[in-house]
C-alpha cells in the first residue's frame, strides 16, 4: 500500500491507497478553523497546527482502511509548492515513517497531485487530456500526455479562488470565500452588472482576475450599505459568472488547440457548482469527456498524493534524508 501525507497549506492529511495509485482506501483530512479569524491563513497558524494533528491524522488514515505500518510499502508526500512551514512538518513525517522502516519514499509536486485526483474520480482515464487546476493558490493549464505535464497557460496576477475569496470578503462575506460567495449567489441575475472577464479577447492560455476584483471594489465604492445589502445576490452572481467564463473559456480554447478528447477540471474551485454544470454542458455540445472529481477530492488531500506517486519515481532509503521542502 501507498501511505501519502499532504500538508501544503491549512489542510492536514493523510491517505492509504492500494499500489495502483487509483483506488484510496482512507483519505482522512483535518480542516484547520484557526485562521477565520484572520479572513485568510496565517502560514505560523497553518504550521503549528500541522504538527499537533499529523500524528493523529496519520493514525485515522490507517485505521480507516484497516491497515498498519507493517502493510505499507512506500511513503508518498507533497514537497512543493506550498507554505514552506507547513510543508516542512509533512516531510520531516514522511522521512521519518520511511526512514524508521527502510521505506522508499515518493516526493510528490501539489499540482501533478491536483491532476491525479481525476484518476480516483476515473480510474479508466488516460493520457491525452487537458486538464485546469483552479484554486486558491495556482490557476493553470496543462497539457497531459504519456510524457507527463506541460504548462499552457497560467494566471498572471491571482488565483481563481484567491479571486473569489478576496470578492467575498469585499461583499462582507464568510471565510473560506469561495462557498460563501456561491450560496450569496442563488438566484441572483449575473447579467444585471457588468462584470470584466480577464483577457477575455486574448489568443493566449492565460488567466487574469486584478481587474475583475477593482471593477467590484468600485462599484461597491458608488453604493451605500443598503444598496449593496439589496443587490448583494446580484453582485454576486455577476462576480461568481465572471470567474466561471474565464476559466472555462480558456479550457475550452485548450482543447481546441491541442485536440484533446477529453477534459480535467481539478483544484478547489472546481467544487464550484455553476462551474460544473456549465462544463457538463459543453462538454457535452462538443462531444468530449470530462473529469471532474468530486468536492472530496478536488480540496486539497492526500489520496491525489498517492495516486500521484504511482506515476512518480521513488527515492530509496535512505538517499531522501536530505530530501527538503520547496515553497515554489
Amino acid at each position: 500500500m501507498i501511505l501519502a501525507i499532504e500538508t501544503s497549506c491549512d489542510d492536514t492529511c493523510a491517505a492509504v491507497l492500494d499500489s495502483s495509485g487509483r483506488q484510496a482506501l482512507s483519505n482522512v483530512v483535518h480542516t484547520q478553523t484557526e485562521h477565520s479569524r484572520y479572513g485568510g491563513v496565517v502560514p505560523e497558524v497553518a504550521s503549528r497546527a500541522h504538527l499537533e494533528r499529523m500524528d493523529g491524522v496519520v493514525e485515522a488514515a490507517l485505521a480507516e482502511a484497516g491497515a498498519t505500518l507493517d502493510d505499507v510499502g512506500s511513503v508518498a508526500v507533497t514537497v512543493r509548492p506550498g507554505l514552506i512551514g507547513a510543508l516542512l512538518v509533512g516531510v520531516s513525517t514522511a522521512k521519518g515513517i520511511a526512514y524508521a522502516r527502510r521505506l522508499p519514499l515518493v516526493p510528490v509536486n501539489h499540482l501533478e497531485g491536483h491532476v491525479a485526483a481525476a484518476y480516483l474520480a476515473d480510474p479508466g482515464l488516460e493520457p491525452p487530456f487537458v486538464a485546469l487546476i483552479a484554486s486558491g493558490g495556482h490557476t493553470a493549464l496543462y497539457s497531459v500526455g504519456e510524457d507527463g505535464m506541460r504548462l499552457l497557460g497560467e494566471t498572471l496576477d491571482d488565483a481563481a479562488g484567491e479571486a473569489l475569496d478576496k470578492g467575498a470578503r469585499m461583499l462582507g462575506l464568510g471565510f473560506p470565500g469561495g462557498p460563501a460567495l456561491s450560496k450569496a449567489a442563488e438566484g441572483g441575475d449575473p447579467d444585471r452588472y457588468d462584470f470584466p472577464v480577464g483577457l477575455k479577447g486574448k489568443a493566449d492560455l492565460d488567466f487574469s482576475f486584478s481587474g475583475l476584483k477593482t471593477s467590484l471594489l468600485y462599484k461597491l465604492k458608488a453604493m451605500d450599505a443598503d444598496e449593496v445589502s439589496r443587490e448583494l445576490v446580484h453582485l454576486a452572481a455577476g462576480y461568481e459568472a465572471a470567474v466561471v467564463e474565464a476559466l472555462v473559456r480558456k479550457l475550452l480554447r485548450a482543447a481546441e488547440l491541442h485536440d484533446a478528447p477529453a477534459l480535467v477540471v481539478v483544484g478547489g474551485v472546481a467544487a464550484n457548482g455553476p462551474l460544473r454544470r456549465r462544463l457538463e454542458a459543453e462538454a457535452a455540445r462538443l462531444g468530449k469527456g470530462l473529469v471532474v472529481p468530486p468536492p472530496a477530492l478536488c480540496t486539497d488531500n492526500a489520496a491525489m498524493i498517492g495516486a500521484a506517486a504511482a506515476a512518480t519515481p521513488a527515492l530509496p532509503f535512505p538517499d531522501y534524508l536530505s530530501l527538503n521542502a520547496r515553497s515554489v
